[in-house]
């Protein structure tokens, strides 16, 4: 099926569209319908040939090639929404509101504008929304984000001198863990390891396979090992990259480090602890910093755990429903089974009484009926 794939934001998701016979090529713009109205999007890929299993179905068609006229309203949305934007900031203000405006995004065809913002907490914002809609005289939306997508819309430089990746190129936010900074044997300071949005950066999930796969096949620090040249002695340090470690061998009553390969090395004792921990790491580990760090990672997993769990937002969502109804069916038959078998325990207590021949005889019916 012949598709092209279109872009409404920098650094956002690309969706298919069916081209519809109208001549689209990469860098082009376009006026395409979706769920939210009609929008102005940008062609980031030719027309191509996708399997439909890519697909989903129903694919909407592109309207029609973006004109003159569309990308002068495009220009003057951008400068509505800086107005929007100061009129906001105001209103807020005025409310006594404890949140703070990222952004602004008016709709192609003025149909609504949605106001974007953070919040440590639940805002109730019926009142500002009310005095938004009879100033704008149109459709309001407050859509609360987090941290990182912040970052993603206001942009930024990295740590390492680049624009953010967020920004710039990732589509999807992944899940990011202190485990694949001690996995590539980082510094777990939190100043060091943390983007400008104050979580944990996002490039440390790019290499996480290749540093799993490298440190499979390494020894970890303090290992009591054998070499190939019938040394041995304990691994003071190691180069992953390299696949190099250097043993502290036991050469009659001295002793000296050498580098071996990790191919001739074998393990012969574990060092007790964490797969290389060291004293540094596991102090870094305890710091305040940290450990504020990794509250604010559980705390994110914890609310993209209730996003996704919420009834109807999602097929994961409706799923888990379904599974909850079918455990507290599974529950309330269990429950109603109960009374039934308690009754049974006392009719065997009963029988006890009658002797234990009869109890004999009793047991010997019950199991030939079971």
């Amino acid at each position: 099926m012949k598709v092209i794939a279109v872009r409404f934001k920098t650094g956002g998701k690309s969706y298919f569209f069916d081209p519809a016979d109208i001549d689209l090529k990469k860098d082009d713009h376009c006026i395409v319908e979706t769920v939210k109205g009609i929008e102005y999007a940008q062609v980031v890929s030719d027309i191509q040939d996708v399997d439909e299993s890519r697909i989903t179905v129903p694919l909407r068609k592109v309207m029609r090639k973006a004109t003159d006229a569309d990308d002068r309203q495009v220009e003057e949305n951008a400068s509505r929404e800086k107005n929007a934007y100061r009129i906001a900031q105001e209103k807020i203000a005025e409310h006594g509101l404890d949140m703070k405006l990222t952004d602004v995004e008016y709709a192609f065809d003025n149909s609504k504008i949605v106001f974007f913002f953070v919040a440590e907490q639940r805002v109730d914002f019926r009142d500002l929304v009310k005095d938004l809609a009879g100033i704008f005289r149109t459709r309001i939306e407050l859509r609360q984000i987090g941290v990182r997508d912040e970052a993603r819309s206001l942009g930024g430089f990295g740590s390492c001198g680049r624009p953010l990746c967020c920004s710039e190129f990732l589509s999807d936010f992944v899940p990011v863990s202190i485990k694949m900074a001690k996995e590539q044997n980082l510094s777990l300071n939190p100043t060091k390891i943390s983007g400008v949005c104050g979580r944990l950066m996002c490039c440390l999930k790019y290499e996480e396979e290749a540093y799993e796969e490298l440190n499979s096949t390494m020894p970890a620090l303090g290992d009591y090992v054998a070499t190939s040249d019938g040394m041995r002695g304990e691994v003071s340090s190691i180069n992953v990259l390299r696949q190099i470690a250097k043993v502290l061998v036991e050469n009659g009553d001295d002793k000296e480090l050498r580098d071996y390969p990790a191919s001739d090395i074998t393990v012969l004792r574990r060092k007790k602890g964490k797969r290389g921990g060291s004293h540094a790491s596991i102090a870094a580990e305890d710091s305040p910093e940290m450990l504020a760090l990794l509250e604010d990672e559980a705390r994110e997993k914890k609310s993209d755990n209730k996003q996704n769990n919420k009834p109807g937002n999602s097929d994961q969502g409706g799923k888990k429903d379904h599974q909850d109804k079918n455990r507290g069916g599974n529950q309330g038959g269990n429950r109603d089974k109960k009374p039934h078998n308690n009754d049974r325990n006392n009719n065997n207590k009963n029988r006890d009484r009658h002797g234990k021949g009869e109890k004999d005889k009793q047991s010997g019916g019950e199991s030939g009926q079971s």
